[in-house]
């Protein structure tokens, strides 16, 4: 079934009447809820659990290689305040730009911590500070689920996240051209291969297209203009039909946040509106740790948002559970 619903995806078309089972389970971060995110261990957790698409984070070193990790600072998943104390930027902060990839291979990648108290970001999750981690580059994670794929008849798609377009360039550094190298390096290329490519920045998804030359499938991720994750990118706009119309010109596919696609009042119409534009909609972030207001428990999220709502593929820190609780469904037609 994982193998079907992978194909389906692939098609980039919302299947009318298609089996509940086949939305995609995408690893948000890797198996996140399982271990330290974005860690080899927790893609090839990952992975063992079946998860159909596994989530890359992709941002750049100092000297222009990509490297997987959630954002562009450092410090709230790795040990860098104690490895080099005096490299922080005047905001206190971190970031990946300033350091080499060489010296990036000195920090020890833990759990997430909340930046001032130093705690879990999510008690009940891998110990902070337990077990020695580190921070992979994006070939190197490539190349752990090719070989994972090699070892097992499967294939997994990769679903990379250009991480801060903008910022990258203030810093003098092309993020994403610097991702799609590596992407087509590992055979990543086009419409046909287990590939899907997002960002929230609207202007870079359309730079990805028409100037980089990107062929693989695009997904514009929306967020709320409150975040500030994308500065020029209106998502109020793009959750509308007309937003959607623009996207679908460059892109594939939407990835909304679960609240925009149901909430307390039930579901909203952004899902029916997306397939009207022929754009699929995988929805993030499913965390059992962390149930938006109402929801019961991680099955009756899975439940809302793919029997009621529709959607094609689920963001996930716990693909294991979520795939149990999509098998666990009524098919639909």
């Amino acid at each position: 079934m994982a193998r079907l619903a992978l194909a389906a995806a692939l098609a980039a078309v919302p299947a009318a009447g298609a089996l509940a089972a086949e939305a995609l389970v995408i690893a948000h971060r890797g198996a996140s809820g399982m271990l330290p995110e974005h860690t080899l261990a927790a893609k090839a957790a990952a992975h063992a659990l079946g998860a159909d698409c596994i989530e890359q984070d992709v941002v750049l070193t100092a000297d222009g290689v990509p490297i997987v990790l959630h954002d562009i600072h450092l410090d709230t998943t790795t040990d860098v305040a104690a490895v080099f104390p005096d490299r922080a930027r005047d905001d206190g902060r971190y970031y990946a730009a300033d350091f080499t990839l060489a010296e990036v291979r000195r920090l020890s990648v833990t759990e997430r911590r909340d930046l001032e108290t130093g705690a879990a970001a999510f008690p009940g999750r891998f110990p902070v500070g337990q077990a020695r981690f580190f921070v992979p580059t994006l070939a190197e994670e490539l190349q752990l689920i090719q070989g994972m794929d090699a070892a097992t008849g499967r294939t997994t798609c990769v679903y990379p996240e250009i991480k801060a377009p903008a910022f990258h360039r203030a810093e003098g550094l092309d993020v994403s051209a610097a991702t799609l190298a590596v992407l087509r390096d590992h055979g990543y290329a086009d419409d046909g291969d287990p590939v899907f490519l997002q960002t929230f920045d609207f202007q870079e998804l359309n730079r990805l297209r028409r100037d980089l030359g990107w062929q693989g499938r695009l997904v514009q991720l929306i967020g709320e203009n409150r975040w500030g994750i994308a500065p020029g990118t209106d998502f109020d706009h793009l959750r509308t039909p007309a937003g959607l119309a623009e996207v679908a010109q460059v892109a594939d596919g939407i990835g909304p946040w679960i609240r925009h696609v149901a909430t307390g009042a039930g579901v909203t119409p952004l899902v029916a509106d997306a397939h009207a534009a022929g754009l699929v909609v995988h929805a993030y972030t499913l965390r059992a740790d962390r149930l938006p207001p109402g929801v019961p428990d991680l099955a009756a999220l899975v439940r809302l948002l793919v029997l009621e709502a529709g959607v094609d593929g689920l963001f996930t820190d716990f693909p294991g559970r979520t795939r149990a609780a999509l098998e666990a469904l009524p098919d639909t037609e």
